[in-house]
């Protein structure tokens, strides 16, 4: 199966906050957040994959500033690493600052993403092959965070966890 690069997967997300979409404090709910970030890490997956694709687990999300209404509100999302049939998708918000247009990141996450076939069997996805030094840090952290999830699920002895034991030698 020939490699593919994250920029492949790439899936931009822009929209605007709409005053039905936030809490009391006129900021985005969380969960709209999260549905807008699911959505653009599930496009991001099923690109990459050529398949479907469920959302296995929201492994992170930091919500870091909030968003008020009126908002224009980026959501990027791209593959940071393929296993077998399951791929972690990084994502990154951004809000556009009113005076400036600059971006603003407010946001990031981390979801995992399984490829299945029509029966709703995991089905084997491309490997990511990273080209930037942002890329390659995502993807090299990717594996530790794996054996991390496998350890404290029990699905994996932590004497097994190798790139773990080496951030403590």
């Amino acid at each position: 199966m020939k490699s593919k690069t994250p920029s492949e997967s790439l899936t931009i997300l822009t929209d605007l906050v709409l005053p039905s979409e936030t809490n009391p404090l006129d900021s985005l709910f969380g969960g709209e957040l999260l549905s807008r970030m699911d959505r653009a890490c599930s496009i991001a997956a099923r690109r990459h994959s050529k398949s479907i694709v469920v959302t296995a687990s929201v492994n992170h999300v930091a919500f870091n500033k909030a968003v008020p209404v009126g908002s224009v509100l980026t959501v990027e999302a791209k593959v940071s690493r393929a296993f077998y049939s399951s791929m972690e998708i990084f994502v990154d918000v951004w809000m556009e600052c009113l005076e400036t247009g600059k971006p603003e990141k407010v946001n990031e996450g981390m979801y995992t993403f399984v490829a299945v076939d029509e029966n709703g069997k995991p089905t084997q996805v491309p490997p990511i092959l990273p080209e930037t030094p942002l890329e390659k840090e995502r993807f090299d952290a990717a594996l530790r965070r794996k054996q991390l999830s496998l350890v404290l699920s029990g699905r994996m002895a932590p004497g097994e966890a190798t790139e773990l034991k080496k951030l403590f030698e």
